[in-house]
């Protein structure tokens, strides 16, 4: 179906940056052209027109770090492995209406999840989503240390293993982006404090990871970690890892080594390490240090306590659904330094896509893209938190969502 979308102003996070009162043509699913609305009208004055001139357009958002399709489902329903991945598909439509036409998950190994990547993908191949997948090893955080492998599924695995020259290449392999490759820290998961003394505790030294990173620049692949305080983050530049997820605790002067090391930061703001994260001033320095910043939600996680910029009474724990809500104390924080709404929009569409290689694809509204976008009562995340106020999804130009 090919047809024209008015918008009050659609915020492309492109370089035509807002265009106010504007217009988009859609042809077979892709963005044709992108304009004032009184200039697209007088050009195609037989074209359908989808007027939604009360609201916003804006690119769809991208949730870069997630664990929806491996833990979420047996941390939230009583799944067994035939029915993990109906509640997977419904953790996914949750994603979807909340304005998230693309994800980064994690593929981390479970003990209660015998799955390979590939039942994954076979999952999730034709939900109108983008999901691209990051293989990974991972340790938990209790008493007596937990180690899984994407590879190895519910098989645990040790410590040295985790190093094993052949395991380490097989998971990069199959790895599509830099995500939550290896866990330099032991990780709280989505487990209280009591039942994970050791999060936090580090499991490579800095030699084993050089060697991990090696193996993975060696066959093209760029790396991400999980990593959070000094000394983790310290070993993680020195050892040349890519991206850094969380970063909880870096210091200024790693901030500084990060910007001139060209590293990429995916922030956390509601979680996900053993230490308290990212806050709106850290966000605002990244941004300062032009550090390429997205921001996402890591879940399924209990929220953090005891930070003036989360909302949340509890430690149930929270989706996609709060993705706008924990970004805005930051994106906010951004706009009152006269960052313009694009760059700013840019930490939940443009940066994460790159992340994921698929910046040619979406996270845009520009000509040529897959035309994924939404109609909403504002921009997500800087000017609305509330999922019912993005009255439309599209997906590669169709409507998937629809709340009018």
């Amino acid at each position: 179906m090919n047809y024209m979308i008015r918008g009050k102003k659609i915020v492309t996070v492109s370089d035509l940056k807002t265009v106010e009162n504007g217009a988009m043509v859609i042809e077979n699913g892709k963005i044709a052209e992108i304009g004032p609305w009184e200039k697209l009208k007088k050009r195609c004055p037989d074209m359908d027109v989808v007027d939604c001139s009360s609201y916003v357009i804006t690119p769809s958002l991208v949730d870069c770090h997630t664990h929806l399709l491996e833990f979420a489902p047996t941390s939230l329903y009583p799944v067994t492995p035939v029915t993990h991945f109906l509640a997977a598909k419904a953790i996914l439509f949750h994603a979807l209406s909340s304005g998230i036409t693309a994800l980064g998950e994690q593929i981390c190994g479970h003990p209660l999840c015998n799955f390979s990547k590939e039942d994954y993908q076979k999952a999730v191949l034709d939900l109108p989503l983008d999901i691209s997948f990051a293989t990974t090893s991972i340790s938990i955080g209790f008493e007596n240390l937990a180690h899984f492998t994407s590879i190895t599924q519910s098989r645990g695995v040790t410590q040295f293993d985790l190093t094993d020259p052949v395991l380490v290449q097989m998971i990069a392999l199959e790895s599509d982006y830099p995500g939550e490759n290896i866990f330099i820290n032991a990780t709280p998961a989505n487990f209280t404090e009591k039942e994970v003394p050791r999060a936090g505790d580090i499991i490579y030294t800095l030699e084993e990871l050089q060697q991990v990173v090696k193996i993975y620049h060696t066959l093209g692949k760029r790396i991400g970690a999980h990593v959070a305080g000094e000394e983790g983050i310290k070993i993680a530049l020195e050892a040349g890892v890519d991206v850094l997820h969380h970063a909880h605790g870096i210091t200024d002067e790693q901030i500084d080594l990060t910007a001139n090391q060209g590293v990429e930061i995916v922030a956390t703001p509601m979680g996900g390490t053993h230490l308290k994260p990212n806050s709106p001033e850290e966000i605002l320095k990244f941004f300062e240090k032009e550090i390429p910043v997205s921001i996402s939600t890591d879940s399924y996680l209990p929220p953090y306590q005891g930070t003036s910029w989360l909302p949340f009474s509890n430690q149930s724990l929270k989706g996609p659904d709060v993705l706008m809500l924990i970004a805005q104390p930051a994106m906010q924080l951004l706009k009152k330094h006269k960052y313009d709404e694009n760059m700013i929009l840019a930490l939940l569409t443009n940066n994460p896509a790159k992340l994921l290689g698929k910046q040619n694809q979406f996270g845009r509204l520009e000509v040529g893209l897959d035309a994924n976008f939404l109609v909403a009562e504002g921009v997500p995340g800087l000017e609305i938190t509330d999922i019912n106020k993005i009255k439309s999804v599209y997906y590669k130009g169709v409507k998937v969502i629809d709340r009018n």
